[in-house]
């Protein structure tokens, strides 16, 4: 009951910061924020928001994203969602003794400059189209993430030879979801790309239909599960087309008949005999490139990849990774870039323990990295990037060069033989500990994570502490008073963290781009 009430009372101090619930057009959540859709950004209050115990920091894309952590924010959202209910419920009537409306001349004179510059940086149709990709894998993450776990504890109790009685049902669950990932991935594609979700669920069920195996297309038997869910996105965006076009063509008295019929029909012929041929044979090249990548220019490729996550997150084109990641699950049964890319968090962590050194005068930006350094370390690295680097500048170049230098170390493994991967997306940091796996026992893979993060936080450390800091930052930030936005404009670094920008769901994690995330977290 406790934790309830210290939810709802998270929830009800964020609801007035936002403008309350009239100003409230859309709620969701990643895997570890808090989304909402705003019809007046001007009424939001920032810095109170930043303020709360339960926000780690506050981020503008598409939508006003509050990071709320990975577990508190899915149970502060429904909370929250009730709290704006009961509030419409209990508003009063438009007119006389009623709330004043906005005018849109206020509007205007309020938000322009700031919808203009969102626009135009996030609006791009292939950033548009990357948060319809990570808005249909994000869903899937939490399922990801447990399904995984179970497959590690699985794994763990066969290779001790544990309850040999409980094993089978455990493969049973680990392995139930991903044998049906492709029915879900169809289901959210044509949900996200505005047709029927269920049509786009059944077209893509044709995918691992065991019956496939009875058919010939381009001179070879399809197999269960071939082009995965690269072939279940690809069916369904065919599907919500067909659908479309029915609509439009077909009578009204006839639709309910014929157009459900017409999309599976033709969606399913080209699926079998088109789609499932040619998206198996792109899922085995990125298998075949991941894996020839790393086995051949592991160290150099681990240190490019580690080093450019965080600017990737920061444009939002880490959620075109998010089908990449879930295609190498689906076929090896893990991920081998995801270990790479968490490298990235941990620079970020090691450069914020460099900042709390360099900045010893400073008492509150070390109050903000001694509060964000725990969620740093489990992979949730919003707090640190958008409170401390990325405010200061120079910082976030050196927490880059950390995540270059860890994701070298694991790539090098992964050339010298030693797999290192992860059987989930989302989490990072100390998180993905329980979800990691490799070729080489459970033992070899802990150990070269490990390595890897200890590498980055060091090497994030040491490049923050004598290259992050100019003698006019220093000077700057090293007093004993509270910085302002002013301040951090002032020396030349990038805005603060309520800057429009792009989110970060693989999640990550994103975690989430969306998100990458949550767009997986991966930060």
């Amino acid at each position: 009951m406790a934790t309830e009430d210290k939810n709802r009372a998270s929830a009800a101090a964020i609801l007035p910061l936002v403008g309350g619930a009239a100003n409230v057009a859309s709620i969701a959540h990643c895997m570890t924020r808090l989304r909402l859709g705003l019809h007046d950004r001007s009424l939001v209050d920032d810095e109170a928001l930043k303020a709360l115990p339960a926000v780690m920091g506050v981020v503008e894309d598409d939508t006003y994203q509050i990071v709320l952590g990975p577990g508190t924010v899915a149970r502060v959202t429904p909370e929250f969602e009730q709290l704006v209910e009961e509030d419409r419920e209990a508003a009063p009537a438009p007119g006389p003794g009623g709330p004043a409306a906005v005018s849109a001349d206020d509007l205007a004179a309020q938000g322009a400059a700031i919808k203009a510059q969102r626009k135009a940086k996030n609006a791009t149709p292939f950033k548009l189209f990357l948060r319809k990709i990570a808005n249909i894998f994000v869903p899937l993450i939490p399922a990801l993430i447990g399904c995984g776990i179970i497959a590690g504890l699985n794994g763990l109790l066969v290779n001790l030879q544990w309850l040999p009685a409980v094993t089978p049902a455990l493969a049973a669950m680990a392995s139930g979801f991903m044998a049906l990932i492709a029915v879900f991935v169809g289901y959210n594609t044509a949900k996200e790309f505005g047709g029927t979700p269920i049509l786009g669920g059944a077209v893509a069920a044709i995918i691992v239909f065991p019956g496939v195996a009875n058919i010939d297309a381009f001179g070879q038997t399809l197999s269960p599960g071939q082009g995965g869910v690269l072939g279940a996105l690809g069916a369904a965006v065919l599907a919500v087309y067909v659908e479309k076009w029915c609509r439009r063509w077909v009578p009204e008295a006839l639709d309910v008949l014929v157009t459900p019929t017409l999309t599976v029909l033709i969606s399913g012929l080209v699926t079998i005999f088109g789609l499932m041929f040619v998206a198996g044979e792109i899922s085995s090249a990125i298998g075949t490139f991941a894996d020839w990548l790393l086995s051949n220019g592991g160290a150099g490729a681990g240190f490019v990849l580690g080093g450019l996550f965080l600017p990737l997150v920061m444009l939002g084109l880490h959620q075109a990774l998010i089908p990449i990641h879930t295609t190498l699950i689906e076929q090896q049964g893990y991920t081998v870039l995801l270990p790479i890319l968490a490298m990235a968090g941990a620079g970020q962590v090691g450069a914020a323990m460099a900042v709390y050194f360099r900045l010893p005068r400073n008492e509150s930006i070390r109050r903000t990295i001694k509060s964000a350094l725990p969620a740093g370390l489990l992979g949730v690295g919003e707090p640190l990037i958008y409170g401390v680097s990325l405010p200061l500048g120079r910082p976030f170049i050196t927490a880059c060069v950390g995540g270059a230098f860890g994701g070298g170390f694991v790539g090098l493994f992964n050339q010298l033989g030693d797999t290192v991967g992860s059987t989930a997306i989302g989490p990072s940091g100390w998180a993905l500990f329980p979800l990691l796996d490799g070729n080489h026992g459970l033992g070899s893979t802990i150990a070269i994570y490990a390595g890897g993060l200890l590498v980055g936080y060091v090497a994030g450390f040491l490049a923050t502490y004598f290259f992050g800091f100019g003698k006019d930052l220093l000077a700057e930030f090293n007093v004993s008073q509270e910085p302002t936005p002013s301040t951090v404009a002032a020396t030349g670094g990038p805005a603060p963290a309520t800057t429009p920008g792009p989110s970060g769901g693989p999640d990550s994690g994103g975690t989430d781009p969306g998100s990458p995330a949550k767009t997986p977290a991966g930060v």
